[in-house]
């Protein structure tokens, strides 16, 4: 039987969410911190349910990258290979290798945005990256919202079964650490939770 892996990205393969680390990358730290409180109150809201996390996402999305040219964007994207790699866990390349070793068929599932995610995928042999995609206008230019719900929860599972049906014909893996990563998690036969081993 073929066997898929489902890897989540951040807090699964790497040590630090991405989503900050690759705003700090591109716009700087001192942007970033000088915009820190306001970000800080967002991501609250969103906690407390008076706002969607979605949208708190894309509001934060938008301050730093609305207008930006796509060209610009998937440049920042390609250099922050390094910061990734200095980033992930100790033993995540050598799951993942493992994985390829067996003949398995390797992806991610993440609600981080793909852009930054696809190039390292494709430099470690990951074809397949299911994300949160981004929206651009006809100028080419990011437009500061996403082009698709944020791929956390039950869009984790709508999205991988969009490319995956018939889950009876496949023994399926999910890595993961967080309460996003529980609904794919719920359709696995087998799970790893906050560990790769």
């Amino acid at each position: 039987m073929k066997k898929i892996i489902a890897f989540d990205f951040d807090g699964t393969l790497t040590k630090k969410d991405t989503f900050i680390e690759f705003i700090k990358f591109s716009k700087g730290s001192l942007r970033f911190y000088i915009n820190a409180p306001f970000i800080g109150f967002v991501w609250y809201l969103s906690k407390l349910k008076i706002i969607k996390t979605h949208n708190a996402k894309a509001f934060v999305f938008s301050i730093f990258f609305k207008g930006e040219s796509l060209i610009k964007f998937d440049k920042y994207c390609f250099d922050f290979i390094n910061k990734i790699e200095s980033n992930l866990r100790d033993d995540a390349k050598v799951v993942i290798e493992d994985h390829f070793l067996k003949g398995n068929e390797v992806i991610i599932v993440s609600a981080s945005v793909e852009n930054w995610i696809k190039p390292w995928a494709k430099a470690n042999g990951i074809n397949m990256v299911l994300a949160t995609k981004i929206e651009t206008n006809n100028q080419g230019k990011l437009t500061g919202k996403f082009a698709t719900k944020n791929c956390i929860g039950d869009e984790k599972v709508k999205r991988f079964l969009g490319v995956f049906p018939n889950r009876e014909l496949y023994h399926l893996t999910v890595y993961g650490d967080s309460k996003g990563d529980k609904n794919l998690m719920s359709i696995a036969d087998k799970t790893f939770w906050k560990t790769l081993k």
